[in-house]
């Protein structure tokens, strides 16, 4: 099942992006065991597994041990691609680096995934999310003007900058396989991964579009038509009306005459329409303005939580959120019309055991 049916992938125990990108690899389809500590591995089979590593086998291997490194080499020498995230160095002194590893196994895709990249002066520095989106220049990006940055969770750094260009260089890698027959390094940094994701703001900061100073552009809350409203309940509605003609059914919706307004880009006087919006999006609720504007042109949309997330018709109808309560997961993504992927976190998801896994590989443990 899934696209990725037939690879095979060891996964180092991590945490965040590690995790992440083998998850959206079992998604796929592809078959994925995680190695682990011992202990981490015997917590799991209590059900007290780490994060996102649902739906794999793990094993428990303590790579100081020469029989439990043999182990690893063959395991690895059957994969297609390892994945690992700690720092630069570490693999190589546990007697698992890629030139071992290639040795082994020349087809292997070798992905290493780090904040800080396997060089430059802080390849070896500790940091997080945050640490790695502050010094590319994200984070000050982010936030209202006159305020400090707004770290976003931990998504654009460790899971966006980090888990999504992972996935990426091993499916490159794994094509470009085919041709040569040969594996490769793939070296993912979210310090570059994050900042690759900023390249629209950089094109517009050279046509004289984007302006350094935070919550002052048209997508960082400085138009009154990009942002988040207060409703009636203390609930809020999410605004994002850019091209002209949604812009007009917003208006139209919100029952203001585009006449008796400012012009839209018209950036002086942005404070006295968002006060104009403000002030008429006061006085209804969040779900009365939903149900008004829902299904118009007008690019609102009621900003849910998660649970009420799993609810609304268009995310139950896709699957983008399953199960109730505290047990939501998010679906797989993306979608295949002849090879669907399947989520692995869900709680019917039947984990493959791991001696099996290792007779599918052929493993000899």
């Amino acid at each position: 099942m899934g696209p990725l049916a037939g690879v095979r992938v060891v996964e180092f125990g991590g945490i965040g992006p590690g995790p992440m990108a083998a998850m959206l690899l079992a998604d796929l389809g592809a078959s994925v065991i995680r190695v682990d500590r011992p202990e981490a591995a015997e917590a799991a089979r209590h059900g007290q597994g780490p994060h996102m590593s649902a739906g794999r086998p793990i094993m428990g291997l303590d790579l100081k041990s020469e029989e439990d490194l043999a182990t690893a080499r063959r395991v690895v020498a059957a994969a297609d691609v390892l994945l690992e995230g700690f720092r630069p160095g570490v693999m190589e002194r546990r007697g698992l680096g890629p030139e071992v590893c290639h040795a082994d196994n020349p087809g292997l895709v070798y992905a290493r995934m780090t904040g800080w990249g396997q060089d430059g002066p802080l390849a070896h520095t500790a940091g997080h999310d945050m640490n790695y989106i502050a010094l590319n220049g994200v984070l000050h990006t982010i936030g209202r003007q006159g305020e400090a940055p707004v770290p976003p969770v931990n998504l654009l750094g460790d899971f966006g900058g980090g888990s999504m260009f992972a996935v990426t260089g091993i499916l490159s890698a794994l094509v470009e396989r085919a041709t040569s027959g040969r594996g490769q390094v793939v070296d993912a940094a979210m310090v570059d991964g994050s900042a690759l994701l900023t390249a629209m703001i950089h094109e517009d900061r050279r046509r004289g579009a984007w302006s350094d100073e935070r919550g002052t552009n048209y997508l960082d809350t400085g138009a009154p038509w990009y942002d988040v409203y207060e409703c009636a309940d203390g609930r809020h509605v999410a605004v994002g009306c850019i091209e002209p003609q949604f812009y007009a059914a917003f208006l139209e919706g919100i029952g203001l005459d585009q006449a008796d307004l400012p012009d839209q880009w018209d950036r002086e006087r942005w404070p006295e329409l968002r006060e104009r919006f403000a002030a008429v999006l006061r006085t209804r609720t969040r779900d009365e303005w939903a149900e008004l504007l829902g299904g118009t042109e007008a690019c609102v949309q009621p900003v849910l939580s998660a649970p009420e997330a799993a609810r609304h018709p268009h995310v139950a109808a896709r699957g983008s959120l399953a199960g109730d309560g505290d047990g939501l997961y998010p679906g797989p993504a993306p979608r295949f019309d002849r090879t669907p992927g399947a989520a692995t976190r869900d709680p019917e998801f039947p984990t493959p055991t791991l001696e099996d896994t290792l007779a599918q590989w052929g493993v000899d443990t």
